[in-house]
């Protein structure tokens, strides 16, 4: 299992993309991975978009991004909620200047965006937060999957295997 004793931290919050948080969360465990799910409150159901519940294990205030090796950040609506918390802010930025690999899909940039960490990057994601992506620095590519340093995006569920596999293998050569 190559990604055994790697920690990832996804995040969640109301309204997330059911498949864009629950497919890499599996994806990575099959691995050997630990994932856990962060949320504004610990023991916190949330419901994604189709229904599907997610609870969180920690709170953002729970935790250290210096104590995980990653994160993922899940598309759908959730992304637009997350990027308001000061502590998703600074997970991605320490994870940023920590060049540790980011996961990011659809939607998910907007968080990215809200860090300030895009300026000069390749990415995808939603072609529906395209100019939101250049306007914030960032070169947009219509691809299933981009990987610029650590920064690993895609842009919704039918790209969900070449993202998890590009995110993956970036984990485990860390």
């Amino acid at each position: 299992m190559r990604l055994q004793n790697k920690k990832v931290i996804a995040l969640v919050e109301n309204d997330f993309e059911d498949l864009e948080l629950w497919y890499p969360i599996l994806r990575l465990q099959e691995e050997g991975a630990q994932v856990d799910l962060i949320g504004k409150e610990a023991n916190k159901t949330y419901i994604g978009k189709y229904g599907v519940p997610a609870e969180s294990a920690y709170a953002f205030t729970d935790i250290r991004a210096d104590d995980y090796d990653a994160i993922l950040v899940p598309g759908g609506w959730a992304p637009d909620k997350l990027r308001r918390y000061p502590e998703v802010i600074e997970f991605i930025r320490s994870m940023d200047e920590a060049k540790k690999p980011i996961g990011q899909i659809c939607h998910a940039g907007w968080v990215l965006i809200s860090a300030n960490i895009l300026q000069g990057k390749k990415v995808t994601s939603t072609p529906g937060i395209k100019d939101d992506m250049t306007n914030a620095g960032a070169t947009w590519s219509d691809e299933a999957v981009v990987v610029d340093g650590h920064i690993i995006s895609s842009r919704r569920p039918p790209d969900l295997p070449p993202y998890m596999k590009a995110f993956a293998d970036k984990l485990a050569s860390e």
